[in-house]
């Protein structure tokens, strides 16, 4: 049955099945999301002292993987009421009609049940315990609660998306360490300045909906002034690795120097007049972001695997 929503005026399937593809419910998992989690989560499991059967290793990554893919289709199922007006989200599955809630909602509390028995069942328990409660800290207590009632929701809800190198490191050894949470720093102190500046150029988008994030709340100049801190926290971080012997000297130059230039984008940001309509530095920092988190992750595993290679 087709209804039409009363706060976005967007009709969509209330009872019964959709016609969604394959594609609408990989869409529902955050691919690009997935991809990062992937990453960073195969770096802690290499990283991670032991050795593991790699048809083991790969089944837990695939298992964080889904499990990451479950958050995020359950973050859809809540927020498609928001995502159906913000201009960056109206085209996910459930605002644009190809899948109803009803079916997001089980896939991904499914994903979810899935994710984490196989991991428990196949690997160890502890990991597993470490992958549910991440699912459980982004679709409840980010998504349900901290996202529409504080600016601080992605400093502390940040927390969900730096866990993947700790599950991974876990996966391997069945505990967690000061390496481990270490490269669990390095995300949760990344996230704020990354996301932030995605929200100075996306005001308008948070304004409509209500959501209070750190610029709509607090205004430009705090939240700018607060991106070269947290950027400067992330340089800091990235570059702590070598000083516990987890990565060598050639890393800490090659973190150093990016997390030179990720503060110098921070103050390019923090440089920009208030109420540019092109941010284009904040746009630039922001793709600047990602490319930072793949590289100091990828510099990891090249250092640990040229340093195995030499014996």
């Amino acid at each position: 049955m087709t209804v039409l929503d009363s706060e976005t005026g967007l009709a969509h399937t209330d009872i019964g099945l959709s016609e969604a593809t394959a594609r609408d419910y990989f869409a529902l998992l955050k691919p690009r999301v997935m991809s990062l989690v992937v990453f960073t989560a195969f770096a802690g499991l290499f990283l991670a002292p032991g050795s593991i059967n790699p048809v083991m290793g790969a089944i837990a990554i695939l298992c964080i993987a889904t499990g990451a893919g479950a958050s995020g289709a359950l973050n859809m199922w809540y927020d498609s009421d928001i995502d159906a007006v913000m201009s960056r989200t109206v085209k996910r599955p459930i605002p644009s009609g190809r899948v109803t809630r009803q079916e997001a909602l089980a896939f991904g509390i499914t994903l979810s049940c899935f994710s984490v028995a196989t991991l428990g069942l196949a690997i160890n328990w502890f990991a597993a315990g470490l992958l549910a409660f991440t699912i459980l800290y982004y679709a409840v207590f980010y998504t349900m609660w901290l996202k529409r009632s504080t600016p601080q929701n992605i400093v502390i809800g940040g927390a969900a998306g730096a866990f993947p190198p700790m599950i991974g490191w876990a996966a391997m050894t069945g505990s967690i360490s000061l390496d481990s949470i270490i490269l669990f720093s390095i995300t949760f102190l990344w996230t704020p300045a990354h996301f932030w500046a995605l929200a100075l150029y996306k005001m308008g988008d948070y304004d409509d909906v209500g959501i209070p994030m750190m610029p709509n709340v607090a205004g430009e100049k705090s939240t700018k002034n607060q991106m070269v801190v947290y950027a400067a926290l992330t340089a800091f971080a990235g570059v702590a690795p070598a000083l516990t012997g987890l990565a060598s000297p050639f890393y800490a130059v090659f973190a150093g120097a990016m997390g030179a230039y990720f503060v110098f984008a921070s103050l390019k940001v923090r440089a920009m007049p208030e109420g540019d309509e092109r941010m284009l530095p904040a746009r630039k920092m922001f793709g600047f972001s990602i490319i930072y988190l793949f590289a100091i992750f990828a510099a990891l595993i090249a250092d640990r695997a040229v340093f195995m290679m030499l014996g």
